[in-house]
């Protein structure tokens, strides 16, 4: 059982059960665990026939596993949401001001709101895109934003994946799973649809094409192939929005122009949905070694003739020391105070930071600055002293590379496990939309740590899904 000091979603401290979860409970109360864990193996078995994997490549090979489903869903009242909805879209605005800012005219940092060394000696940051004026200024058109819950109205953003952000298509597929297998318990509940996602992707996109061929532009998801890790989700999204799926052999540059190459000959290419880093998307400018990309790609992008999204050089907003400011550039380009504040974080590049944090490894998360999926991290509480003292010695190789949090008590769930039903704990990745609106897809991906006590939930960690539900009012 989670200990006492972590919030439970569904029930209150006097075990009462929370508005919004009253469907939910009546259900549970009803529903035999036998026929709970039926209903488990069926929704693995339809999650197999859709080839619904992932790629862990820790485990020797491209290991595929299929992720973990939890058949009992995570609600979040009409308020809630409301109140995450209008934070999310404060957050990416300011982060889309702040990657047009640091292009152009760099005002966060001439106003000693941020370090220069943070933004201009960041590997992510791309000179390349220096003075490169982008549709509607947005470099940012599709955010996962990790939000994670530790009291009533207390959430924290713990992290902005604004580069290649994946998860949405286990967000819809979750939920197509549950409507088959529950389609009573949705007609009792009003919960607000996610299915409009794709069509809501697909208007963002186009809106971001080219001024001269806004009216009727090409839209193409470029994957890295088969072998990626997400590829069932690029293939998902592009059926799904009526575009092609392409690969970088599918591409050429001629006369200044992208074309993609097809049975009936070329044709142009006006917005690409890129998913695959910036490092491999044009040989001539970034790695030349990459066979995914495009040679000449870059240049029609700086030139205005193609739409990259999202926009090469937004992996410094994902940057885990660029994330301890996101506050300050709310403050700094909307003029507000932030809706959604940060988990305390720690810069190990900063001398008293790093000596708290060596002072304190046994009780902190450390992290590294460019990691991502959960790889390359210390969970304090739980690692033995020898991988402690391990961690250490990399911290000091180069401390500029990691930061700390606090391990934070992480709000949990109802989830259906070996025992039956027993509280695990989550977090949750809402899906942000920038274009000619922005939009924030009512719900998102929840995800969930599986295992007993354990507060990691990234996939590629042992973690499950669960579907999210948003009550209407």
């Amino acid at each position: 059982m989670a200990a006492p000091d972590f919030f439970d979603e569904m029930r209150k401290a006097d075990r009462t059960v929370r508005p919004a979860y009253a469907g939910v409970s009546d259900w549970l109360e009803k529903i035999p665990v036998k026929e709970m864990d039926r209903k488990r193996r069926e929704a693995e078995l339809l999650f197999r026939r859709l080839g619904i994997t992932f790629a862990v490549y820790t485990e020797g090979g491209d290991t595929e596993r299929l992720i973990p489903f939890d058949i009992v869903p995570r609600v979040l009242s009409a308020d809630e949401w409301a109140y995450l909805e209008r934070g999310l879209i404060q957050r990416v605005n300011a982060l889309n001001a702040f990657l047009h800012d640091v292009y152009h005219d760099q005002e966060i940092i001439k106003a000693g709101r941020m370090p220069e060394r943070l933004v201009l000696q960041n590997s992510q940051f791309r000179k390349e895109m220096v003075g490169i004026d982008l549709p509607r200024q947005i470099y940012n058109q599709i955010a996962g934003v990790d939000v994670v819950r530790t009291g009533e109205s207390d959430f924290f953003v713990l992290e902005d994946n604004m580069r290649v952000p994946s998860g949405v298509s286990y967000m819809l597929e979750d939920r197509e799973v549950m409507m088959r297998l529950f389609p009573d318990l949705f007609a009792r509940n009003r919960v607000a649809p996610v299915s409009h996602y794709p069509e809501t992707l697909l208007t963002t996109l186009r809106s971001m094409a080219p001024e001269a061929v806004r009216e009727d532009p090409t839209v193409v998801l470029l994957t890295p192939g088969f072998f990626n890790s997400a590829y069932f989700e690029h293939a998902f999204l592009a059926e799904q929005m009526g575009i092609e799926l392409v690969e970088g052999q599918d591409l050429l540059v001629r006369d200044g122009h992208v074309y993609m190459k097809t049975a009936g000959g070329l044709r142009r290419v006006d917005v690409i949905y890129r998913r695959i880093d910036d490092d491999f998307l044009d040989p001539t400018v970034f790695n030349p070694n990459s066979v995914l990309g495009v040679p000449g790609l870059f240049d029609c992008y700086a030139q205005g003739r193609v739409t990259l999204c999202n926009a090469v050089g937004t992996g410094i907003a994902d940057d885990k020391a660029v994330y301890m400011y996101v506050p300050e550039m709310v403050r700094f380009y909307m003029g507000e105070e932030p809706i959604l504040n940060n988990v305390p974080t720690y810069w190990l590049s900063n001398d008293d930071d790093l000596k708290y944090v060596l002072e304190h490894l046994e009780e902190l998360v450390v992290k590294e600055v460019h990691g991502a999926g959960g790889y390359g991290m210390l969970v304090g509480p739980k690692a033995s002293k020898s991988e402690v003292a391990a961690y250490r010695e990399r911290v000091l190789k180069d401390p500029g590379a990691f930061i700390a949090q606090p391990t934070l008590a992480l709000s949990t769930c109802p989830t259906f496990v070996a025992d039956g039903i027993a509280p695990r704990h989550v977090d949750l990745r809402p899906f942000v939309l920038s274009g000619e609106q922005v939009q924030v897809v009512p719900g998102g991906l929840t995800r969930v740590a599986m295992a007993e006590g354990s507060l990691v939930v990234n996939s590629s960690q042992g973690g499950g899904t669960k579907d999210t539900w948003v009550l209407r009012a």
